[in-house]
């Protein structure tokens, strides 16, 4: 095994470019996922059913198709009409659909709203009635009490699932090595083996890297919820 080729400066700096690549995807598809989620959330537990079934109807198609395939989509297919090419030069928003980065980061985000959605939603749908009834007995209408009551609630109860959902993430940037030319973890340790033929070590590099980045995540969350939902904790029973 040849392990010093991986430490040699040049390829650090690889790894180190593909680690700032690789965090940035996760942290610009959680921000604009996010933001989607909490309003689709919102929807998908709304009265309108028109408005149901069309929110319903992105989380299927977005849960149910590899993502791999909506990066395909995104980045070879919307990014090759002659439609979006005539206007990628100087018609906003088109103009970023030239940029592989924009792409990976627009296919990451629509894919964790879905899941983080159905997660809300779910939690929203749980919120215990007698939450729903004091807030009612103070006065407040739908709106104060889904913002200040309901949302609140259903955010700390969905923690440990959003925390499996970021850790997922993580993992899942690798796929924005199939777009060209955008270098993250798994496009530099493609790019060291190819130019060294060091299968093993390159990839076992870059998976000890994503080891490491999962456990530091993990352990953020585990603070997160322990913080955030210690009222669900058991209780000692003095004896």
């Amino acid at each position: 095994m040849k392990w010093d080729v991986i430490f040699q400066a040049e390829n650090l700096a690889l790894y180190g470019e593909g680690i700032v690549t690789t965090l940035g995807l996760l942290c610009s598809s959680l921000l604009v996922g996010g933001v989607l989620a909490l309003f689709m959330a919102i929807a998908l537990t709304e009265r309108w059913k028109w408005l149901r079934l069309l929110v319903g109807a992105y989380t299927y198609v977005f849960r149910g198709t590899p993502l791999l395939i909506q990066v395909y989509l995104i980045y070879y297919g919307l990014g090759q009409l002659e439609w979006i090419q005539a206007r990628w030069d100087d018609v906003w928003p088109w103009t970023h659909f030239k940029d592989p980065a924009f792409c990976a980061v627009l296919a990451l985000s629509l894919n964790t709203a879905a899941y983080t959605a159905e997660m809300l939603a779910g939690a929203i749908r749980e919120t215990n009635p007698g939450e729903i009834e004091a807030a009612q007995a103070f006065g407040m209408n739908h709106w104060q009490i889904m913002w200040s009551v309901t949302l609140p609630s259903a955010f700390r109860r969905t923690l440990p699932a959003y925390g499996n959902e970021v850790v997922m993430m993580l993992q899942t940037t690798s796929l924005a090595s199939a777009v060209p030319s955008l270098i993250d973890l798994t496009s530099a340790a493609s790019r060291v083996y190819s130019k060294f033929y060091l299968p093993f070590e390159a990839y076992l590099f870059a998976g000890l890297i994503y080891l490491l980045m999962t456990f530091t995540l993990s352990g953020i969350f585990k603070l997160i919820e322990r913080r955030y939902l210690a009222f669900l904790a058991p209780r000692s029973s003095n004896v």
